[in-house]
């Protein structure tokens, strides 16, 4: 149960003044539900203005103040124009303020000609005139405009202005409760960093250093505390021993021999199957590694203990994909082994749920239907866990209580994860790593190509299409968007369509499921040659016949994923080419991307790559973090803290799995503000 001391900052946003539906949405968009949530929206940069007097004295770009008197309005001419208020500085000069859109109902109030006012905003020009867009602030003399030379750059939605998420952070903070320390004494004295309500003020008014980094390192002790207490409770749970007599295994008619990385697995997993505390381990390996004939040995073990295995995806098309494989690999050995997701129905559905019940189904294959209530197990004892990124380690605990005592658990994941990140996102798991490719598999031949030169890889797709082989064209966006010119997947989509015809099929994150699946099935089935999509099939698409990889825009990707889109192609024994479309201008570090993609196809090698070149200022997002993002740890802060935050932990913690004394209270209050509850849950009586 939460603490009483942090209601006020789980209460809803409307309990903000000026919160109402109409702003709650926007908020929402933002992840901005709760009091707690806008008062951790930490500023994405600060702008700082100069107050002149003249015009005269000010440059193009830069972020002024400065006193001016309106001379004239200028609506439109046509209603979709910009509304243009002319006003002169103290010697005469004129700046144009524009304003677009319903703002200038706006303008027309607040800039009365013949009244001077405070005008703060960036100094540009157009044609031959100065001019500032959409001012931040106009005021009257005597107003706060001087007193904001220093002002936070938040992140935005439609519906909300820098003004009013300004204000409603003022008011967030202001709810803050006084709590105890939960950071180590010694170690708060020697880093020199506030008391956590400080650290979150101060972080608003631009204090990047103490301030910032406190919450940093509250963010990764919270993370840290929580994945130790899952540890912890796993080891006193009670589990089956599962010993294999290899009476299964030695029928598999594998067309290779394992890999060294492979076999070195399998054995981790057998040594932990044979405790009686569940295994929680996580097998990361590269595309084409060679997760799922280890995951398959695994759940043999399991059959030949007598006991039944499951395999969770994230997609139905993921799920029936893995089916199949295991199904065709496990054929020699007897096993018998299903299919369960949301859509099946009637008496298939009713057969799968008396064979599991029962115990005549060995493996199961399935979406989260596999887990729903009215699914029994005769006696599950391993559940094997693919794509583990998609899935929270809350959802993980979940499936626990499916098995007669704990199951072990084998999480994978396609996505090569930096050492330096591993403790971060599966603190709480043992880690064995496919770090070798099988023998035979074929480099993806890997170029980069100007954009300018889009015709012909236009056409070049259409040979490649009419020689019988499959193509994927990756965009950045889903939609094209007024102010910025990155390319959208949906006008990529009606081009290659005009020009292709029924053989382009569309998918992205926004399409309803049912529709994205039939797209999906129409490409994975050969119906359709060309699947232009965005980064939502990254992982868990398999497609043999699909040799060409398209990539528009790629300098626009992360090295992590641009090798994830790649890995999509290069599945059969054809060859296959992965085309980097880059636009004309490039920083240094997109040109290092693109060559180190030319250069290497090691995953490992890239994914530490990936870290290196986007630097310590970035914020570990969604992407990278997994199941537990980071809101204010920024690369460099997990690198360099969370070895201290790990320490920590461990110190807060007892023999048993507990917290203990005031400071172990504290730490239980810290573990609900960074929502890590579910580490809460592993203690005793919590």
């Amino acid at each position: 149960m939460r603490p009483d001391i942090l209601n006020p900052l789980f209460a809803e946003s409307e309990t903000l003044d000026g919160v109402g539906p109409k702003l709650k949405k926007p908020l929402e968009k933002l992840g901005l539900a709760r009091v707690k949530d806008i008062a951790y929206h930490l500023p994405d940069r600060f702008v700082t203005r100069r107050p002149v007097d003249t015009l005269d004295e000010a440059s193009e770009g830069e972020q002024i103040v400065i006193a001016l008197t309106t001379t004239e309005h200028r609506a439109p001419r046509s209603g979709r124009g910009p509304y243009r208020v002319l006003a002169q500085d103290s010697i005469g000069n004129i700046c144009t303020l524009t304003y677009f859109g319903r703002a200038s109902y706006t303008a027309k109030k607040l800039l009365p000609v013949g009244e001077r006012r405070w005008v703060a905003g960036r100094l540009d020009r157009y044609g031959d005139m100065l001019q500032i867009v959409h001012p931040d602030h106009v005021e009257k003399e005597g107003g706060e405009t001087l007193s904001r030379l220093s002002e936070p750059v938040y992140a935005l939605s439609d519906g909300l202005t820098q003004p009013k998420i300004a204000g409603l952070v003022t008011q967030a903070l202001q709810k803050l409760p006084e709590l105890p320390e939960w950071i180590e004494p010694t170690q708060f004295e020697k880093q020199g960093w506030p008391v956590w309500s400080d650290a979150l003020n101060l972080a608003h008014k631009g204090e990047h250093g103490p301030a910032r980094e406190r919450l940093a390192y509250d963010e990764l002790l919270a993370n840290s505390l929580a994945l130790m207490l899952v540890r912890a409770a796993n080891r006193q749970r009670k589990g089956q021993a599962l010993v294999g007599d290899g009476s299964l295994r030695g029928k598999l008619d594998l067309p290779y021999q394992l890999t060294g990385a492979q076999a070195r697995s399998v054995r981790e997993i057998e040594d932990d199957l044979r405790q009686e505390s569940p295994m929680l381990r996580l097998l990361q390996g590269d595309v084409g590694a060679g997760k799922t004939v280890v995951a398959l040995e695994a759940m043999l073990v399991a059959n030949e203990a007598g006991k039944q295995a499951a395999l969770l995806a994230p997609t139905e098309i993921l799920a029936r994909q893995h089916f199949e494989t295991l199904r065709d690999m496990a054929r020699p050995t007897g096993a018998e082994v299903a299919l369960l997701t949301g859509r099946d129905k009637g008496r298939a559905r009713e057969s799968t749920l008396m064979g599991l019940l029962d115990g005549s189904i060995d493996i199961v294959v399935g979406t989260h239907a596999i887990f729903q209530d009215s699914v029994n197990y005769k006696d599950l004892a391993l559940v094997v866990i693919d794509e583990q990124h998609r899935f929270g380690v809350a959802q993980r605990l979940q499936l626990a209580s499916k098995g007669r005592m704990s199951p072990h658990t084998l999480a994978m994941t396609a996505t090569p994860i930096p050492r330096t990140l591993t403790l971060a996102q599966y603190g709480e798991m043992e880690v064995s790593r496919l770090d070798e490719m099988p023998p035979g598999r074929q480099p993806i031949d890997t170029r980069v190509v100007a954009l300018d030169r889009l015709a012909e890889v236009v056409e070049g797709a259409g040979r490649h299409m009419a020689s019988g082989q499959q193509a994927y064209w990756v965009c950045p966006m889903v939609r094209e968007h007024e102010t910025e010119d990155i390319a959208a997947a949906e006008a990529r989509y009606t081009l290659l369509k005009e020009r292709f015809g029924d053989d382009v099929v569309l998918v992205h994150g926004q399409l309803k499921p049912e529709m994205k699946d039939a797209a999906m099935q129409r490409f994975a089935s050969g119906q359709a040659k060309l699947l232009v999509a965005t980064t939502v099939i990254e992982v868990g698409v398999d497609v043999p016949a699909a040799t060409l990889m398209v990539i528009e825009q790629a300098e626009r990707f992360g090295l992590a994923q641009l090798h994830q889109l790649r890995g999509r192609v290069g599945r059969g024994s054809e060859k296959s080419t992965c085309l980097l479309l880059r636009g004309d201008t490039l920083s240094e570090t997109a040109r290092e991307r693109l060559a180190l993609m030319r250069e290497s196809q090691d995953g490992f090698r890239l994914a530490e790559e990936d870290l290196r070149l986007r630097g310590g200022g970035e914020l570990l997002g969604t992407r990278q973090s997994g199941d537990t993002p980071f809101r204010v740890a920024s690369l460099e802060q997990i690198t360099r803290l969370l070895p201290l935050a790990h320490d920590d932990a461990r110190l807060l913690m007892d023999r048993d799995g507990g917290l203990n004394g005031r400071r172990g209270e504290a730490a239980r209050i810290l573990l609900y503000l960074f929502e890590r509850d579910w580490g809460v849950q592993m203690l005793r009586g919590g």
